[in-house]
């Protein structure tokens, strides 16, 4: 594969840069959980209203991934990427003047629609810069921002709720974040792609997007599943874990921002890590298969530790116990970088649209499904561990429906086995 002609400190640049944007964004859609509270209060809303509330954003967010993902493929990322950024960072911003449940949706849905970049967009660069041996690091350091912004909103957030209320700080977060489009306009380059491809939109007929026969594949099938299974367990934690430590373990806002900050900075620490290890291994001469499944694999394992830390009596045990199942986390570098080995050169972009998008199903679903089972069991118990099972179900689609990956002519890396 020919690189661009970026310098690899460059490189490592628009990495931070899009780490940065990866914090932003998970600040922004992650606030409303800590929020939820009091917004609940304010607005006088119901477990299943509230349900509804957090599910809303992941309407817009999962239908817009393959439609971003095909963009990320056709379209100038300098230009799509600063343009979203900018429509979720007004909306973040709008949605503290919502007067009603119905107000506040709205502005949820269109951070979705915004923040579908995300994940197309940073894995679409990444492949663009980095070789597939070394892009376990890079994948989880940008996605690494995600947690980081999850840390912040914990620490920050509860701060900013008690001192200014949930409509000032919904404003400061989306306003302020707008500086971010500056340093992503003067340093990204104006063009990226490998090394002698243009990236001059091509005639009308064949920059159309993909028929849906396209996605008939196995790979792109597992990789959807196991997907949907790692961000079904994810987003129970995100939208639930802050409301489960201030509503069942009756700590204050403070308290469960901070609990909550160590969970997903454990989640975020460890993304990097397990890319770092899998690379590490490849390069030791383990097999790409072996190095990236057996990661996930002990990564997936780890989401046990949920069942008891929901039962402990202790609250300390709780925390560490769940502190422990965020190290579902290692597995995070390997998924993005499992899809950049399988997908066509030119299709990593509506390839990580398509993984998201099934991924963002489970947003829908598992907040709903978390408020349906409190409201049924009057318990959070069996929402949590809904989610551990379904996170286990996900190791049989990585491994026995997405093939060996082996370089053969025509993906990012080639590609990899399999129909």
């Amino acid at each position: 594969m020919d690189l661009p002609h970026v310098s690899n400190r460059h490189r490592w640049v628009i990495v931070g840069l899009l780490f940065t944007a990866s914090l932003i964004n998970y600040l922004d859609r992650a606030a409303i959980s800590l929020a939820l509270p009091l917004i609940s209060s304010d607005l006088h809303l119901m477990p299943t209203s509230k349900g509804l509330l957090l599910s809303s954003f992941f309407w817009s967010y999962a239908l817009m991934q393959i439609p971003v993902g095909w963009c990320a493929d056709h379209v100038n990322l300098r230009w799509l990427y600063a343009g979203a950024f900018a429509l979720w960072s007004l909306s973040q911003g709008l949605t503290g003047l919502a007067g009603s449940l119905e107000v506040l949706m709205l502005f949820r849905i269109l951070l979705g629609i915004g923040e579908s970049i995300y994940l197309p967009g940073g894995t679409k660069i990444v492949s663009l810069l980095f070789e597939p041996a070394a892009r376990g690091l890079p994948s989880g350091l940008f996605d690494f921002g995600t947690r980081t912004g999850l840390v912040l909103e914990g620490i920050l957030v509860p701060w900013f709720l008690l001192r200014y209320g949930w409509r000032h700080t919904f404003g400061f977060l989306g306003f302020a974040a707008l500086v971010w489009i500056v340093p992503w306009l003067f340093l990204f380059p104006r063009q990226l792609a490998p090394a002698g491809r243009s990236l001059t939109p091509a005639p009308l007929r064949s920059s159309l997007p993909a028929k849906p026969s396209a996605f008939i594949n196995r790979n792109l099938l597992g990789i959807c599943l196991g997907f949907f299974c790692f961000d079904y367990y994810w987003y129970v934690l995100v939208t639930w874990l802050p409301d489960y430590l201030v509503t069942v373990r009756h700590v204050s806002i403070i308290r469960a921002g901070l609990y909550a900050s160590l969970v997903f900075f454990t989640f975020g620490v460890s993304e990097p890590i397990g890319g770092w290890i899998a690379d590490r291994l490849i390069r030791m001469g383990w097999s790409e298969t072996r190095a990236r499944k057996g990661i996930v694999s002990i990564a997936f394992l780890t989401g046990l530790l949920l069942l008891p830390a929901v039962r402990a009596s202790s609250t300390s045990v709780s925390v560490g116990l769940l502190i422990g199942a965020a190290l579902v986390g290692l597995s995070t570098g390997n998924l993005l970088t499992i899809l950049q080995a399988c997908a066509p050169a030119d299709k990593v972009g509506i390839w990580t649209g398509a993984e998201n998008f099934a991924g963002n199903l489970s947003g829908i679903i598992a907040p709903l499904a978390m408020g349906i089972l409190i409201k049924r069991s009057g318990s959070y118990i069996p929402g949590f561990e809904l989610g551990s099972i379904i996170l286990l179900l996900g190791l049989l689609a990585y491994w026995f429906v997405v093939g060996e990956l082996v370089p053969t002519p025509g993906s990012v890396n080639g590609s990899v086995t399999g129909t």
